[in-house]
């Protein structure tokens, strides 16, 4: 090998042990990796990495390196990908289903086992090497290697490479668990409460009072929406009604909190710029979109309460089963004006609170004054008007 210092296995490894304290990418790693592995000597032009990841909407993650490159090209993976012929003639699916290397040399004529060698060839690599890279519990993830030195890799390059992957396996492990554990966080209970948990709020009882504006939305008819429909077309049904709330809360800066069944629990802290007039403008694009629901089965109409106030935010449960949520009379509130809109038959209903926190008198009717449960107090009570969008005729 063309070594340019005097022990590179060494140097490599020392720097896989010891020098990776306070790096927490593992994309970051793996191009400092390539860029020390051609320090060593060995011609790298091309390397891959493949992590399997548990995303709701990702199967994995692909980082793609190139020689020259500051950073690696970072590429999510569908779920589907390993029904894809693709994936079932290539290296990688042989790779992961054996758990053996996988060499190749690609400048030969005539085609080889693997369509991707066809390409890596014509793009100029000679050499290819792939392994597997096993964490613990039996999860298993890939990297792969590729020279374009007309005589490919030598014998001494592919000792040094396969030498480093027992501690690059362990530090890309570390590494992807803790993107694991912040994922399955964000994923669960949202990106805000995700952090403070990750921060050490831990505790029954951790939390603060926080000033908020508050929604709570739930499905119209899912008793019969239940009885009537096969069991995955509910979820069907549900999944896409929550993506109608969802995909807008998130995009103009709300938190879900909660999925109750049918029903979610968001808010908007009011520390963040027009946080009223954020959520009036997701509910408009809420409302906006079960609209245009035109061909479907069963349709999907929501009704929503909506409240501002302070609400406790933080831990409550058991000793051991907690809940990172938001309590208080403000939520309760915003609850009861959600199963109003039933009785009073009007999609939003809006507290007075919320109206001249929100400036939006002139979007809203004033319904009077209610007698609330719970509440000692009559409640003035307000219904939001949304109007759809005109539909073209069908």
């Amino acid at each position: 090998m063309n070594g340019s210092t005097a022990n590179p296995h060494l140097e490599v490894i020392e720097w896989l042990a010891q020098g990776l304290r306070d790096e927490a990418s593992s994309e970051r790693i793996f191009v400092q990796l390539c860029e020390r592995l051609m320090k060593a000597g060995i011609a790298l032009s091309r390397a891959t990495l493949h992590f399997r990841v548990h995303h709701p909407q990702w199967l994995g993650t692909r980082l793609i390196w190139h020689r020259g490159h500051r950073d690696a090209d970072v590429q999510n993976i569908a779920y589907d990908v390993e029904a894809t012929d693709v994936f079932l003639k290539s290296p990688f699916q042989f790779v992961i289903a054996t758990g053996k290397e996988v060499r190749q040399k690609i400048q030969l004529h005539g085609p080889h086992k693997f369509p991707v060698y066809e390409e890596l060839r014509d793009q100029g690599h000679t050499d290819y090497a792939a392994w597997p890279l096993d964490h613990t519990q039996g999860r298993r993830h890939l990297v792969t290697f590729a020279t374009d030195r007309p005589d490919g890799f030598d014998d001494s390059d592919i000792a040094l490479i396969h030498s480093t992957l027992p501690l690059f396996s362990l530090v890309t492990e570390i590494r992807l668990k803790n993107q694991l554990a912040r994922t399955l966080l964000q994923t669960y209970v949202g990106p805000h409460a995700s952090e403070q948990i990750l921060d050490g709020a831990t505790t029954r009882g951790s939390g603060a009072t926080v000033s908020a504006a508050i929604m709570i939305c739930d499905l119209r008819n899912f008793t019969l929406l239940s009885g009537s429909q096969h069991r995955d077309n509910v979820i069907e049904i549900l999944n896409e009604y929550f993506d109608l709330m969802a995909d807008p809360i998130e995009r103009h800066g709300g938190e879900i909190l909660k999925f109750m069944g049918d029903g979610l629990l968001a808010i908007f802290p009011l520390n963040k710029p027009n946080a009223c007039q954020r959520l009036i403008a997701a509910l408009t694009s809420a409302y906006e979109a079960s609209a245009r629901r035109t061909s479907v089965k069963f349709p999907v109409r929501f009704g929503t309460g909506v409240h501002v106030g302070e609400v406790m935010y933080g831990n409550i449960g058991s000793q051991r089963r907690l809940d990172f949520t938001v309590i208080g009379p403000a939520v309760n509130l915003a609850s009861r004006l959600e199963t109003m809109t039933k009785q009073l038959k009007r999609p939003i209903l809006i507290s007075a609170d919320f109206v001249a926190s929100a400036g939006c008198a002139a979007q809203a009717d004033c319904l009077g004054m209610h007698n609330i449960k719970g509440f000692d107090e009559m409640i003035e009570v307000h219904a939001l008007n949304i109007q759809p969008p005109r539909l073209a005729p069908q």
